[in-house]
């Protein structure tokens, strides 16, 4: 019984040994710049490799996931590989590896989880997640129907920027639809709309009660051209029998001034043809 205890003693002094000298490697996101990132830009990171100064760390290899929202430029890849001879002489503990990488244009605003694998020669893959925060620059609208002239048929469309990114080159568009119809161009640039600042468009449409569709056309502040699909709602008695559409009642004044102007004429009318006359007689003589 002695012997087995001894023997199973010396069993885990000997695993203790081994597990004290295992490479056991540590990383960490150092640093992202710019901070946060904007979606479709470059963005440049440095993760920092720790622990490399223990004996039995070997080559090691280290790589940066291109899964959503990492993107890298053509023929590049996040594989980098470091020789136990090189990182040696320099009396280093730790290996800062830098990336510049590109966003996806749709990432999300907040935080993007991205993933790296690194490996200790001869040891099992190590994956560990970090997150990028990023700012999103995509923009979304109100929009409206704010007037509908049915002499004119002239649509009017308000749209309201709720975001808080600034868009260039605005264009509204109202494609091919059921219960709209549009003469002459259906789509209008309206240019620039700062954040919380509203523009308006004018169609000529037929129009019927209901919904319609509109595409919103725009530059994001890193110059992706953008659309934004809205649905409008119709109600055609917002807009007909408007006291504004009405021909106006003259009033008593309205009355007395012009019968003052027509006076005036037929006075200025009398003059000319009694100085015709006038004129006629002392020639005669």
């Amino acid at each position: 019984m002695r012997r087995v205890i001894i023997l199973m003693l010396l069993l885990f002094s000997a695993s203790a040994v081994l597990a004290e000298s295992t490479c056991d490697l540590d990383i960490t996101l150092l640093s992202q710049d710019p901070y946060p990132a904007v979606p479709g830009n470059y963005v440049k990171l440095v993760f920092q490799l720790s622990k490399i100064d223990s004996p039995d760390c070997n080559d090691i290899t280290f790589e940066l996931l291109e899964n959503y929202p990492v993107e890298f430029n053509p023929g590049e890849t996040g594989l980098r590989t470091f020789n136990k001879v090189d990182y040696l002489k320099d009396y280093e503990s730790n290996i800062l590896i830098p990336y510049e990488i590109r966003l996806n244009e749709d990432a999300l605003d907040g935080s993007n989880e991205i993933e790296v694998v690194f490996q200790n020669k001869g040891d099992a893959k190590v994956t560990k997640s970090f997150n990028i925060e990023t700012t999103d620059v995509r923009v979304d609208f109100e929009t409206y129907v704010t007037n509908y002239n049915y002499a004119t048929r002239e649509l009017t469309i308000e749209v309201l920027n709720i975001e808080k990114s600034d868009i260039e080159a605005l264009t509204m568009e109202i494609p091919k639809q059921d219960g709209i119809s549009v003469k002459g161009s259906n789509r209008i640039v309206v240019g620039d709309l700062d954040s919380n600042e509203y523009t308006s468009a004018d169609f000529e449409a037929t129009i019927d009660d209901g919904e319609f569709k509109i595409n919103l056309i725009y530059s994001d502040s890193i110059n992706v051209r953008r659309t934004v699909e809205k649905t409008i709602t119709f109600d055609s008695s917002y807009f007909t029998e408007r006291i504004a559409d009405q021909p106006q009642e003259m009033g008593t004044g309205s009355y007395i001034g012009m019968a003052a102007v027509a006076l005036l004429i037929i006075y200025i009318i009398f003059r000319k043809i009694k100085k015709a006359k006038a004129k006629k007689l002392k020639l005669k003589n």
